[in-house]
């Protein structure tokens, strides 16, 4: 690959400044014969990206690029997902899984920019993130050739220790860190270490945004969340964008223990894995987001919708997120929202996220119909005429066939079976 007039192509790398990817730069460089540039994006996750940019340069970089795109990350991955219902096994919220395929579409963007030749990234070969990575560069550039140097070289962490020491690469060699940590504004995945055996309690150490519950406040906090639409666009009447808004939330409901995951869940690559999760707005905004859908989508729309929302995520955890069918299942989720506006109002207490209330102008809830009081406008009437008609099928069946010749009615086999065996 090497370019033309003595010049060395590009590759861009993902760098977030941690030991793997700083010693990445100098093997690239060894190995590729290519001038690496790195690539950093803020996606909420708390770091001084400037510092990481600067740092890069220190290592070796030829340029490095840091981006903040938390606001194209909410409005563009984390609404769609909410919109969606999206939650992985019906536990993990998706937060790095909605943000690799944003970072990779943005160092494609840059490998044009700076005509790159090939991307590369820090994925381990048993993870799911490489999957993200690799099928989003396909996808948008099949052009470009992907280095994974983990995937490659297989260093041990006491070998890339060595490496870096031998090279002069300024990196944080502690030890101390016994787990591997991602964030984003969305959530924080923790694992290895103590938490690979599924038996183990996680210790306390492993949590970062949540209070043990014996910690938390002895009284309630209430919020309410404003929806336009199916997305969130305000907390207690205070309009708010998307970042403001999932910060606020993360910080209120973390307080009161709320967002806590722990998940034996089923990688791609046909391993199970023990993550654990913090996601306290996404925790909150899911459960108040199937409120609101509850008061104002029709019965058939919200049953055909869970289906809908087990695509979405699997199709996001899967790395599929420029995929044609996202489109089109991404179009019917828009449109089942188009009602989906109103309030709800939450009730935060000791690790528990409960709905206390809920209202929209867009409310298939009529009192008048559902009170027991006096204002009754249910027809009583109609209903025996209706449930002759509902069983009628099943009245047949029973004459015809069930009781036909004076036979009685047989309960199910695994019911009889208990007769039968002693």
């Amino acid at each position: 690959m090497a370019g033309t007039k003595g010049k060395r192509d590009r590759v861009i790398l993902a760098y977030s400044g941690g030991l793997d990817t700083s010693v990445m730069v100098h093997w690239i460089q060894e190995k590729y014969d290519l001038d690496v540039i790195t690539f950093t994006v803020d996606l909420g996750q708390g770091e001084d990206i400037e510092a990481i940019r600067q740092k890069a340069l220190n290592t070796g970089a030829v340029e490095a690029i840091a981006l903040d795109a938390k606001n194209l990350f909410v409005d563009c991955f984390v609404w769609p997902a909410l919109m969606a219902g999206a939650i992985y096994e019906g536990k993990y919220p998706l937060a790095t899984a909605l943000g690799r395929p944003l970072i990779a579409k943005l160092m494609v963007d840059a490998a044009r920019q700076h005509n790159a030749k090939a991307v590369a990234h820090g994925c381990t070969g048993k993870g799911n993130d490489q999957v993200r990575f690799d099928m989003t560069f396909q996808t948008l550039a099949p052009d470009l050739r992907i280095i994974a140097p983990v995937r490659e070289w297989k260093m041990t962490r006491d070998e890339e220790i060595a490496f870096a020491i031998e090279r002069n690469i300024p990196v944080n060699i502690s030890k101390d860190n016994l787990f591997s940590i991602d964030q984003n504004i969305w959530g924080r995945s923790c694992e290895a270490g103590v938490l690979e055996d599924p038996w183990i309690e996680p210790p306390p150490e492993t949590f970062a945004w949540t209070k043990d519950v014996a910690h938390t406040p002895n009284d309630p906090a209430y919020v309410v969340i404003d929806f336009d639409k199916g997305i969130p666009v305000g907390l207690d009447n205070k309009k708010m964008d998307g970042v403001e808004l999932i910060s606020n939330l993360n910080k209120l409901a973390g307080e009161h223990g709320i967002g806590r995951i722990d998940h034996v869940e089923n990688r791609l690559v046909g391993i199970k894995s023990r993550e654990l999760y913090e996601a306290p707005a996404g925790v909150v905004l899911h459960f108040a987001h199937r409120e609101m859908e509850s008061l104002t989508m029709s019965k058939q729309a919200q049953r055909f919708k869970s289906i809908v929302s087990q695509e979405y995520a699997d199709l996001i955890y899967n790395g599929q997120w420029f995929s044609a069918f996202h489109q089109d299942l991404a179009q019917f989720v828009v449109s089942s929202q188009r009602f989906v506006s109103g309030q709800v109002r939450m009730k935060l207490f000791k690790g528990s996220a409960s709905v206390v209330g809920r209202k929209s102008e867009n409310s298939l809830y009529s009192k008048n119909l559902a009170t027991y009081e006096k204002g009754d406008q249910f027809d009583h009437d109609a209903a025996k005429g209706f449930i002759r008609l509902w069983g009628l099928s099943q009245q047949t069946q029973a004459q015809l066939q069930l009781l036909k010749g004076g036979k009685g009615f047989e309960l199910p086999g695994i019911l009889t079976d208990k007769s039968n065996n002693k």
